[in-house]
């Protein structure tokens, strides 16, 4: 597990060193991925582009700064979103996913959203790696439900208020339908950004992190026609 969080970090920080040296040219199939079947989206009037992600990432940590240099560059017509993943278990993303889907039903997901990486992987108050060895900590001492609901309710909400809200029928719901849209996306990494739910990419398939940003840029302006 350790040799793999590495790997993932190593090859993070090379696409950030290789950024500046891109394509001049995108091309489907290589750089971005057409998805099979077009998806709804949940921006009705907008481009949706869409971050599959998990705060237990370490890719989707690093990646997090540049995600939102996009999310400022976007133009009035697009708008961010995001997806919880949660196949990786061992790493405690289905617990991060339950409790980003009920700060998102109580309106403070977005508000939340850079604090909560900090705390996994800065401060380390819900860390699911020991921050100095890099190992993935024991179950026993992953972050729970319970301890999200603590990190939460410094943005106006009860840790009663947001146990209800992790543990209900639309919440869990929407667990299912997260679910389906992986499925349907093709989606077997994570940070993953699908645009307007028709493309697939990452920022490996990009070529580097500022890439990701010409290429999803590149990706909305042609959903507008331009």
């Amino acid at each position: 597990m350790f040799r793999r969080l590495a790997f993932c970090i190593g090859l993070l920080a090379a696409c950030g060193i290789t950024s500046a040296q891109g394509p001049t040219q995108w091309v489907e199939g290589t750089h971005y991925f057409r998805v099979e079947s077009a998806h709804a989206t949940s921006t009705p009037g907008k481009i949706e582009v869409l971050d599959v992600f998990s705060y237990a990432c370490p890719a989707c940590n690093q990646f997090q700064p540049i995600l939102n240099k996009l999310k400022a560059a976007l133009p009035p017509s697009a708008q961010m979103a995001y997806l919880p993943a949660a196949f990786n278990t061992a790493e405690d993303w289905p617990v991060f996913q339950r409790g980003f889907l009920a700060a998102q039903a109580l309106g403070i997901a977005e508000r939340s959203h850079d604090a909560m990486y900090d705390a996994v992987w800065g401060k380390g108050s819900l860390a699911v790696v020991d921050l100095t060895s890099h190992r993935v900590l024991p179950q026993s001492k992953l972050p729970t439900i319970e301890d999200l609901a603590k990190f939460y309710t410094g943005y106006g909400v009860t840790a009663a208020q947001f146990l209800n809200a992790a543990n209900s029928f639309s919440v869990n719901s929407n667990i299912n339908r997260c679910e389906a849209q992986m499925r349907d996306y093709q989606v077997d990494s994570t940070p993953t950004l699908i645009v307007n739910g028709k493309y697939r990419l990452t920022p490996q398939s990009a070529g580097g992190y500022l890439q990701t940003i010409d290429l999803v840029l590149y990706l909305v302006g042609r959903e507008r026609g331009g």
